[in-house]
C-alpha cells in the first residue's frame, strides 16, 4: 500500500471525477476485551469481501473479462504468480459461506458486485441476466439468514472493454458507463439492498478522487421508494506527529488532508482542504456554483477502511530522507512506522501494518468533528499474516495475534461510540483467506482458513472469538446521546 506522485493533469482528472460524478480465544482474552457494551442493538456486525478477491468463476455464466483478470495474468504482476480465476470460489460456494456467516452471528455482509458480470462490455453490450440472477440469489439467501447486504458498486474492478476503449477512469466516458451500471444495480437489487457504497478506496485506487453520478440517480429515482443509504468508502490511516513541534503537528494534519480530506472535503464541505490549497494552489481545480449545489445532496454515510497508523515528520522546515509523502503533491511530510527506532505499535508480518488500536478511535473522532458527525461504518479492519508453507494447520487456526488485534480495535471503536461518534457498523476483513491483490495468496486476513488446494474452509480462533463478541454485544441497546443521531434503518 502507498501513495503515488500526483501531477497537475491528474488534478484536472480529479475535477472531472468530482464535478460530473456528483450528479450522480481463549476465555481470558475474551473476558478482558468485553466490557459494558457501547454498541446499539441495531449495530451492524459483519465481514467484508470483494468480487474479484472472492468469487472466482472468472468467465462463467456470461461474465466478461475485467481489468484484474487481465492484469493478474501478466507474468510478474502478482507476487506468487497466481490470479483470481478461482479465488475462493465464492460464486459457487456462497451458500456454504453464508452458513459460515450465520454461525458467526453476523447481521450484515459487505460485498461488491462484479461490473463485468453484469455488463461484460459496458454500454457496448447487453445486460448479462445470469449475473443479475446470481446476485439476486445471493441477496435473497442473505436476507433469509437475517444478514443485511451492504453492497459496494466498484471495488477496483471494471470491465476490460472500458480499459481498452477509454483507458478506464482516465476518460469522462467512464462516468457515463458507471452511471449506467449503477442504475441497473439500483433497479435490480435496491428493493432489498439498503446500504450502498459507490467506490472502495478511491484515494488508493487512483491518485485522484471521484464521486459517482450514482448518488444523484439513487436520490432522484430510487431512494424515496426503496429507502436505504448511499455513501463512499475511503482508506483512512491515522497520523501521529513524530514530535511535539508545531511543524510536525502541521505535517500530521497535512497527511490527513492529502489522504482522506481531499476526497471528503469536496463532497461534504464543497472545497478542498486549506492544507492542499496552501501547497498546490492553482494545481487544484475550482468547483462551480452548479457543482456546489449538487454537493448539497452529500452522502448518507462515510465508510472507513482502517488498519494502521504512522508517525509523520515535517519536510518543509527541514530536509527529509526519501520516503512516502515527501513530494509537493503528497504534502511535504515523511511517513514512518518508527520513531527513534521504536515502532508505533507491535510489528506484524506486513511492513505497512503495525498494531495501534487507539489510531482507530482517533480517526473516528477526527472525522466526527470535521464532518459534523456524519454517520460512519468501519467497512474494513483486519490483521494480515504472511503464509508460511512450513506452518501446520494448527498454526494457522490458532491466530491469537489476530484475536488480540481485533479485540483492541473493537475496544477503541467502543470508546469512540461512547464519546458520541455515530458509528453504525463494523466489518472484519475478512470472512475467508482470499486473493489479496498483488500479494496473491501469500497474505491471509481470514477469520476462516482456506486450503487453496481443496478450498476447504476451517474456522480459526478469531472466528470463535468474533462470534462470542457479537453474542455479548448485539443485544445491548444504547440510547443516543445529545450529539448522536438516532439510528434509522
Amino acid at each position: 500500500m502507498g501513495t503515488s506522485t500526483i501531477h497537475k493533469p491528474t488534478f484536472l482528472i480529479l475535477q472531472m471525477f468530482i464535478s460530473p460524478l456528483l450528479i450522480l480465544c481463549d476465555d481470558t482474552t475474551l473476558a478482558k476485551s468485553l466490557g459494558q457494551s457501547s454498541f446499539p442493538s441495531n449495530f451492524l456486525f459483519g465481514t467484508a469481501s470483494s468480487a474479484y478477491q472472492f468469487e472466482g468463476a472468472y468467465l462463467s455464466d456470461g461474465k466478461g473479462l475485467n481489468n484484474w483478470d487481465v492484469f493478474s495474468h501478466k507474468p510478474g504482476n502478482i507476487i506468487d504468480g497466481s490470479n483470481g480465476d478461482l479465488a475462493v470460489d465464492h460464486y459457487y460456494r456462497y451458500m456454504e459461506d453464508i452458513e459460515l456467516m450465520g454461525s458467526l452471528g453476523v447481521n450484515s455482509y459487505r460485498f461488491s458486485i462484479s461490473w463485468a458480470r453484469i455488463l461484460p462490455a459496458g454500454r457496448f453490450g447487453e445486460v448479462n441476466l445470469a449475473g443479475i440472477d446470481h446476485y439476486n440469489k445471493l441477496i435473497d439467501v442473505l436476507l433469509l439468514k437475517g444478514i443485511q447486504p451492504f453492497v459496494t458498486l466498484n471495488h477496483f474492478d471494471i470491465p476490460q472493454e472500458l480499459e481498452d476503449r477509454f483507458g478506464g477512469w482516465l476518460s469522462p466516458e467512464s462516468q457515463e458507463e458507471f452511471l449506467h451500471f449503477a442504475d441497473i444495480c439500483f433497479k435490480s437489487f435496491g428493493d432489498r439492498v439498503k446500504y450502498w457504497a459507490t467506490f472502495n478506496e478511491p484515494n488508493l485506487q487512483v491518485t485522484s478522487g471521484y464521486r459517482s453520478a450514482a448518488v444523484d440517480i439513487f436520490r432522484s429515482k430510487y431512494q424515496k421508494k426503496q429507502g436505504g443509504m448511499i455513501g463512499i468508502v475511503l482508506y483512512a490511516a491515522w497520523f501521529e506527529p513524530i514530535s511535539n513541534s508545531t511543524a510536525d503537528k502541521s505535517a500530521a494534519e497535512r497527511a490527513q488532508s492529502f489522504l482522506t480530506n481531499w476526497i471528503l472535503d469536496p463532497i461534504i464541505l464543497g472545497r478542498y482542504p486549506s492544507e492542499m490549497n496552501d501547497i498546490l494552489g492553482s494545481n487544484l481545480p475550482e468547483f462551480s456554483n452548479k457543482d456546489k449545489d449538487k454537493l448539497k445532496s452529500g452522502l448518507d454515510f462515510i465508510g472507513i477502511n482502517h488498519y494502521t497508523s504512522y508517525y509523520v515528520q515535517d519536510c518543509i522546515s527541514s530536509k527529509c530522507e526519501p520516503g512516502p509523502g515527501i513530494s509537493k503533491t503528497e504534502g511535504f511530510y515523511l511517513q514512518s512506522s518508527q520513531r527513534n527506532g521504536v515502532p508505533i505499535g507491535e510489528y506484524t508480518d506486513l511492513d505497512w501494518l503495525n498494531v495501534y488500536p487507539q489510531g482507530l478511535e482517533k480517526t473516528i473522532t477526527y472525522i466526527k468533528e470535521r464532518y459534523n458527525n456524519t454517520p460512519m461504518f468501519i467497512t474494513e479492519n483486519g490483521y494480515g499474516e504472511v503464509y508460511n508453507p512450513n506452518s501446520t494447520i494448527k498454526d494457522f487456526l490458532h491466530d491469537v495475534r489476530r484475536v488480540n488485534y481485533i479485540a483492541g480495535y473493537l475496544n477503541a471503536l467502543s470508546v469512540a461510540i461512547r464519546k458520541g461518534a455515530d458509528v453504525r457498523g463494523y466489518f472484519a476483513w475478512s470472512l475467508l483467506d482470499n486473493f489479496e491483490w498483488i500479494f496473491g495468496y501469500t497474505v491471509r486476513f481470514g477469520l476462516h482458513h482456506v486450503d487453496h488446494a481443496t478450498l476447504k474452509r476451517t474456522p480459526k480462533l478469531s472466528a470463535s472469538w468474533y462470534k462470542q463478541f457479537i453474542t455479548k454485544h448485539k443485544v445491548v441497546t444504547l440510547m443516543p446521546g445529545p450529539n448522536q443521531q438516532k439510528f434509522q434503518y
